[in-house]
């Protein structure tokens, strides 16, 4: 396939359930992760949190640079996720659903060609895309008086 990238990192077991995470081939700084209590120590994000920020983030990401392309220069943009975890058929933990909050610190009044980049913005987001494919992810956008100006449901 054409156009190809190669995500590599190594994982280091450092504790219980903490591990080490490198980002191999780059300068970005470790991180620590763990399982919450009473496995692990909560010495840093469990795998579950890093999936609603990965997708929280590309999200937001995403946003910013849709508005950016129409020539807009958004404050700061501030977004809250939150995921439902429920038992399968097994008995075992899934994610099932996350939903993201997106919020414009100005009103779409002021932004040029909301419409455009709210239409487009999801669909370049990598991390929730590929999410969907097995995850229910829900997004919403609010400006800043609070009002709901995008909308999407699985």
């Amino acid at each position: 396939m054409s156009g190809e990238q190669l995500i590599e990192l190594t994982l280091e077991q450092t504790g219980e359930y903490e591990f080490r995470v490198r980002f191999d081939g780059t300068a970005i700084p470790d991180i620590t992760t763990d399982e919450t209590a009473p496995l692990g120590g909560e010495a840093g994000p469990n795998p579950g949190r890093l999936l609603v920020a990965a997708v929280a983030n590309c999200l937001s990401a995403s946003l910013l640079f849709a508005l950016r392309k129409f020539k807009n220069a958004p404050d700061k943009l501030v977004t809250k996720a939150r995921a439902m975890l429920e038992r399968n058929e097994h008995g075992r933990l899934r994610v099932t659903r996350i939903q993201v909050e997106l919020q414009l610190a100005e009103p779409t009044a002021a932004l040029e060609h909301i419409e455009r980049a709210l239409a487009q913005f999801e669909d370049f987001c990598i991390v929730t895309e590929s999410v969907r494919q097995g995850v229910t992810v829900d997004v919403s956008v609010r400006d800043a008086a609070g009002a709901v100006v995008h909308s999407s449901h699985a």
